[in-house]
């Protein structure tokens, strides 16, 4: 009969530790993906501003050699990322595969013109430093237009900034949340042992003795819980850089280490607090409370 019954206190021992590492590991897991997203939040922003393109039209008797030139000129400016040379004949195919038939064959000419397509670093991606940009290259003989979607970098700009302010809003919340979770997730498992702690208590033991065993086992379901998390991180952030690579998520291993320590010790210290104060509270009630 005793070794049935110690084989149930086992049973829900195990069980109570189980949850309460699950909760940890999964309230820190999601504060760490919100982490990642916080540090890559620029990295996206980057992305998708580079995407836009400045496209300068050329005039049909620039000579080949001024062409050239004006790419390798743009190319080795501080504010361009890439610039490619798109030829007129090119640019027809790509058009006539948009619209799904080609449209030479009605006009019998080819209306279009010989460009180069820049795309700019991130940090000039804004109406005033494209414009001035634009002004700069219309001074050229040879260049006939400059095109740019001016409403969409607009767009753009006012949509980073608002994406950027309410994810620090979010961060701000979630981390509250997070600990207040696992808070909880402690408190009940102290709850579990309160007549422990005042038999402890009334024995003679002191506040201190009896709170060292609670943080410490607490503190070492928060270390399991937190490996729990950055093991599913190191999952996510793998997956993530294999489908986008082109976002470098593993660029800034200082960043990323930064991150996982902080997750690691942001485990260990909510643990220790909660503990701390749950102990507390049952030591400082009456025994008739408990009840």
């Amino acid at each position: 009969m005793s070794k049935s019954f110690e084989r149930y206190q086992k049973r829900k021992l195990i069980s109570s530790y189980f949850s309460v590492i699950l909760s940890i590991a999964l309230v820190l897991f999601l504060l760490g993906v919100l982490g990642l997203l916080v540090i890559n939040t620029k990295k996206l922003a980057n992305h998708f501003k580079e995407q836009v393109a400045i496209t300068v039209f050329l005039k049909d008797n620039a000579k080949e050699v001024e062409i050239n030139q004006l790419q390798k000129s743009l190319a080795m400016t501080e504010y361009t990322k890439t610039a490619t040379f798109v030829s007129k004949e090119v640019a027809a195919e790509e058009h006539s595969k948009e619209i799904g038939e080609n449209f030479l064959d009605f006009l019998g000419y080819n209306p279009l013109q010989n460009s180069i397509d820049v795309h700019l670093k991130a940090d000039y991606v804004a109406n005033d430093s494209i414009k001035k940009i634009a002004d700069e290259l219309s001074q050229k003989e040879y260049v006939a237009d400059i095109s740019y979607d001016q409403p969409l970098i607009t767009l753009l700009n006012e949509n980073v900034k608002r994406m950027s302010f309410w994810i620090l809003i979010a961060s701000g919340v979630f981390t509250l949340i997070a600990v207040l979770l696992i808070n909880s997730s402690i408190r009940l498992s102290v709850f579990s042992k309160r007549f422990i702690i005042k038999t402890m208590q009334m024995v003679g033991a002191t506040k201190r003795f009896i709170r060292r065993p609670f943080i410490w086992n607490s503190i070492k379901l928060g270390m399991i819980g937190a490996l729990v998390a950055l093991v599913a991180m190191a999952g996510v952030l793998y997956y993530a850089d294999t489908k986008m690579p082109q976002l470098q998520l593993l660029s800034d291993p200082l960043a990323l280490a930064s991150l996982f320590i902080g997750i690691f010790v942001i485990g260990i210290i909510i643990t220790w607090i909660s503990t701390y104060i749950a102990t507390q509270r049952y030591l400082n009630l009456r025994t008739d409370d408990l009840y």
